[in-house]
């Protein structure tokens, strides 16, 4: 999207203690992950809200796909990362100032993560 002007997607890491013997130090385990993000847009159409508001009106998802492509010149390629299974936590109906850039932001959660290519 050429409107993007910014993109944020981590896993929240869930861990639990693991008493060990013949230590005093606890080991931990990863019990759970959650992905979580931010997707930053320019105001420039109305895509998002061609794209999501009948069916959120519906209790409805669409089936979202974010792929990331970071390119820098000085690097050696681009890393690309495909987000799956995105679900936006809410949708911007209206949110604008005389005499300001429009942005949005769209809090989401994802399902999975996968590198496709590293630099």
């Amino acid at each position: 999207m050429a409107e993007a002007i910014g993109l944020e997607a981590k896993y929240k890491i869930t861990k639990a203690d693991v008493n060990q013997t013949g230590t005093l130090t606890k080991g931990k385990k990863i019990t759970e992950i959650e992905g979580t993000g931010t997707l930053k847009l320019n105001k420039v159409s109305s895509y998002m809200l061609k794209l999501l508001l009948e069916d959120v009106k519906q209790g409805k998802m669409p089936d979202i796909t974010i792929i990331s492509n970071l390119k820098d010149p000085a690097a050696a390629g681009n890393e690309r990362v495909k987000i799956t299974g995105v679900s936006f936590d809410e949708l911007t109906i209206a949110d604008w100032e005389a005499g300001k850039l429009g942005e949005e932001s769209y809090a989401f959660t994802f399902e999975n993560a996968e590198l496709i290519d590293a630099v």
